[in-house]
């Protein structure tokens, strides 16, 4: 008898302080493909303006606790605790002075409280071990793709984590993207082999 594999669970971050723009619509796309092959699918808006979070503050305070949490009460503890418990994480961001968003840095900084280190015994633990981490990066340009996304590649090396990215150049402004079919195709493309594993 076979056994039938749960869905995946799928959080997407999305880091454009623009609502409907590239970026959400990106998140979107991909969304759907992964919905069409069955995952769960979470879009969290982390630019948004009910959305509030603070910035890591070097407390090292998460390194006592036990479980793996950021002592800050904020917006940002939330997706920290969807990230421990999602099979993928998928941070999509508009390319900004060939970085993500600030608001996204943000939630990616405070990752730093999933993981916990032993620096006597050399070792490092993570509820992140294992899972499949991915970027969407859109620019009006093509420029900048490679610096945008090697920390979120070193980090899923790092980490143990399969990495993905889909990089969407010559987006254009903010809303453009939205009558491009063939980048819609290959947004939910992205989603439909992140769903599949």
């Amino acid at each position: 008898m076979a056994i039938k594999r749960l869905p995946r669970k799928i959080l997407v971050l999305a880091g454009s302080p623009v609502r409907d723009g590239n970026t959400d619509t990106l998140a979107g796309w991909f969304a759907e493909g992964a919905r069409a092959q069955g995952a769960e699918v979470e879009v969290v808006r982390v630019a948004a303006r009910e959305f509030r979070s603070a910035g890591c503050t070097s407390c090292r305070a998460c390194q006592k606790l036990e479980a793996y949490a950021c002592v800050i009460r904020d917006d940002a503890s939330a997706a920290l605790a969807k990230m421990a418990k999602a099979d993928a994480i998928i941070m999509a961001t508009p390319l900004y002075f060939f970085s993500a968003s600030a608001q996204l840095k943000t939630v990616f900084d405070r990752m730093f409280s999933l993981y916990k280190w032993d620096n006597a015994a050399g070792t490092m633990q993570t509820p992140l071990a294992g899972k499949t981490f991915g970027v969407i990066a859109s620019a009006y340009e093509g420029a900048g793709f490679d610096a945008l996304e090697k920390p979120f590649r070193l980090t899923a090396e790092y980490t143990g984590m399969k990495f993905y990215s889909l990089r969407v150049p010559n987006a254009g402004v903010s809303g453009d993207i939205r009558g491009k079919q063939e980048i819609r195709r290959k947004a939910a493309a992205f989603g439909k082999k992140i769903a599949k594993g």
